[in-house]
């Protein structure tokens, strides 16, 4: 099969689909922003401290609450040679990858009554597949949506299977060079899925603000013609927030009870209070952009009428002419708009004009 990408143009002439169901939620441009909490690593081993992840997830808002589907032995092998140590300048240097997937990975008997648990709740529950086993197993459990992490992106086999299954595919572009992103949306299209959402992502943990460039998120858009959100690793509320202004549809962050109790994620990831305030600011965010036509409000509307008008300012006799001196734009806007103020000056009175009086075009010569 040939994986030679796809140029940007045949990407943004192929009709992705614009608005797209997950679950019971509706992602377009005209539905709210899609809040998702990842848990990834962050109940520490702990059913128990899961399930409180996602009930404290729904009480600070969230739509959904997304997994991550491994082991050590599906994502990577146990191996101390160089290549597997990390050392990258990470929070997690001086572990291997395996070590630090033993430790992270959610057991996948919990995942159905996890997901059960947040259906519910009301929220959807997803999770990233890292091999074929964990996407056969996420199927059973019937998820409504698959993400590809940023370091599966290039994971060719692993897409055209997941595509395959005609459910969404939300991919994360973090570590992904523009013809990753081609390749994988060419073997969506190949597979006939439609269902696709880029995130802008940088997998940096946390990320620093300067290494987001937010106004890539357009060019995504433009350039791929795909529904787009973020994956957001930064501190803080105001980059998912401001990102609602930039057209993105979904907002992925790491959720934890408390940083304070650790964990591989938990650095980098949101307390409740965070959570439910960044929820707020989207909310807002969204009212705060309304249409994109200029036109005024009722309320602007009526406050027009206190704009500048044409006005009597001094008593004026019958046949008197009209000066700047007895003549005066100012509030409100009663009279005659001020457009006209050279037209009238220099003419005459046709009774008399007290002391506030709105000038009309009746009331003169």
């Amino acid at each position: 099969m040939n994986l030679s990408p796809l140029n940007h143009s045949a990407l943004e002439n192929f009709c992705w689909n614009k608005e797209i169901k997950i679950g019971s939620h509706t992602i377009g441009e005209h539905s709210p922003v899609f809040i998702v909490a990842e848990i990834s690593a962050n109940h520490n081993q702990d059913y128990n401290r899961a399930i409180e992840i996602i009930h404290a997830a729904k009480e600070a808002g969230a739509n959904a609450v997304k997994l991550q589907t491994y082991t050590a032995d599906t994502i990577t092998i146990d191996c101390d040679d160089p290549c597997f140590q990390i050392d990258e300048g990470t929070i997690w240097d001086g572990t291997t990858l395996y070590k630090l997937y033993q430790q992270a990975y959610t057991p996948w008997e919990w995942q159905p009554k996890l997901k059960e648990e947040a259906n519910r709740l009301g929220m959807e529950c997803f999770s990233s597949p890292f091999d074929f086993s964990s996407v056969d197993f996420l199927k059973e459990m019937d998820v409504p949506a698959y993400k590809i992490a940023s370091y599966e992106i290039n994971d060719i086999p692993l897409i055209r299977k997941i595509a395959g299954l005609h459910k969404p595919v939300i991919f994360a572009t973090g570590v992904a060079y523009p013809e990753d992103i081609e390749r994988a949306l060419s073997v969506c299209r190949k597979e006939g899925n439609k269902d696709i959402i880029l995130l802008k992502c940088v997998s940096s943990y946390p990320t620093p603000y300067e290494d987001i460039h937010l106004n890539a998120i357009p060019t995504l858009a433009k350039t791929y013609g795909c529904l787009v959100g973020i994956s957001d690793h930064t501190m803080g509320t105001i980059v998912s927030a401001g990102s609602i202004a930039l057209g993105v549809k979904m907002v992925e962050k790491h959720f934890t009870l408390r940083r304070s109790d650790g964990g591989p994620d938990s650095a980098f990831s949101m307390e409740p209070e965070e959570f439910a305030q960044m929820v707020k600011d989207i909310r807002i965010m969204e009212k705060a952009l309304g249409s994109s036509q200029y036109q005024l409000t009722d309320t602007q509307k009526l406050e027009h009428e206190g704009s500048r008008s044409l006005f009597v300012v001094r008593d004026i006799s019958p046949g008197e002419t009209l000066t700047p001196e007895n003549i005066r734009s100012i509030r409100p806007g009663n009279g005659l708009h001020t457009m006209y103020y050279e037209q009238v000056l220099g003419r005459k009175a046709k009774s008399f004009l007290k002391k506030g009086t709105p000038l009309q075009w009746e009331l003169i010569d």
